[in-house]
C-alpha cells in the first residue's frame, strides 16, 4: 500500500507530510513519556519481524502491491505511540534502501499505516476489551481491530489517488482491486494478529501491552472487591 513517486501533485504530498509528520511527531512524545526501557528491544524485534513479514508482495493495481501491514500487531505489543513509532521507522526503511514506496510520499504511507492502528485501532481495542475482557478476548478483538485497520487504510489510500493524482488513472479500477484486495488481505493479518497475540500472552505477557493493562486492570478489580467484602465483614 505504498505509493510511488509521481502519482501524486505536489499539494497531496505536502499535506500527507504535514499530517505524517504532526501525527508522528506527537506519537513520539507521547512515547518518550512512557518509555520502558524494556519496550526498546521489543520494539527493535518488532520492526524486524515486520520488515521480512511485509516482504512478500503481489500486484494489485497500478502503482502499487498488496501485502501484509502489521501495523495493529505493533500497537497491541508496543502501545499505540511507541507501535506507530516502529511502523514508521519500517516504512523509511522500506522506502529509502528497499525501493518500497516513494520518498515523496512517505507522510501519507505513515498516516496509512502507522497513525491508523494508533489512532483508530488502538482505541477500538480498549474498548473491546472491556467488553470481552479475557485472554482470547483480547487476543480476537485485536484480531478484528487489524482487519478494521487494514480495511480504513485502504480506503485512505484510494481516497488520497482520487484527491491528489497527478497522472490519469483509472480511479473506479484503483479502488475496486485496492480496496477488495485488501480486505481479503485484512482477514489474513487479522487472523495471524490474533494467533501471535495469543501465543505471545502465553510465554511472556510482559511484552505485550495489552495484556499488561489487562492484567492491571484484572487487579484493581479483584482489590476492590476484596475491600467491599472486607466492608461488608467489618458491619
Amino acid at each position: 500500500m505504498h505509493i510511488p513517486d509521481g502519482f501524486l501533485t505536489g499539494e497531496a504530498v505536502a499535506a500527507g507530510w504535514a499530517a505524517g509528520g504532526a501525527g508522528l511527531g506527537y506519537c513520539l512524545r507521547r512515547a518518550h513519556a512512557e518509555q520502558r526501557e524494556r519496550d526498546l528491544p521489543v520494539a527493535g524485534l518488532a520492526a524486524a519481524f515486520f520488515l521480512v513479514g511485509d516482504a512478500p508482495v503481489f500486484p494489485v493495481t497500478i502503482g502499487t502491491q498488496g501485502h501484509l501491514l502489521g501495523g495493529m500487531l505493533a500497537c497491541a505489543l508496543l502501545g499505540p505511540w511507541l507501535g506507530a513509532v516502529t511502523i514508521a521507522v519500517v516504512i523509511a526503511i522500506q522506502a529509502l534502501a528497499l525501493g518500497d514506496g516513494g520518498i515523496t510520499t512517505m507522510g501519507l504511507g505513515i498516516v496509512n499505516l502507522a497513525l491508523v492502528p494508533a489512532f483508530v485501532g488502538y482505541p477500538l481495542l480498549l474498548a473491546l476489551r472491556r467488553i470481552w475482557p479475557t485472554v482470547v478476548g483480547l487476543a480476537m478483538s485485536a484480531g478484528i481491530c487489524a482487519w478494521l485497520c487494514v480495511v480504513i487504510s485502504a480506503c485512505l489510500f484510494t481516497g488520497e489517488f482520487a484527491l491528489g493524482h497527478a497522472v490519469s488513472i483509472d480511479l473506479s479500477s484503483i479502488a475496486a482491486g485496492t480496496i477488495g484486495a485488501y480486505a481479503l488481505i485484512g482477514i489474513l493479518e487479522g487472523v495471524l494478529t490474533a494467533l501471535i497475540l495469543r501465543a505471545l500472552i502465553g510465554i511472556r505477557p510482559d511484552l505485550v501491552r495489552g495484556a499488561r493493562a489487562l492484567h492491571h486492570e484484572r487487579t484493581v478489580r479483584a482489590t476492590a472487591a476484596l475491600r467491599a467484602a472486607a466492608e461488608r465483614g467489618a458491619r
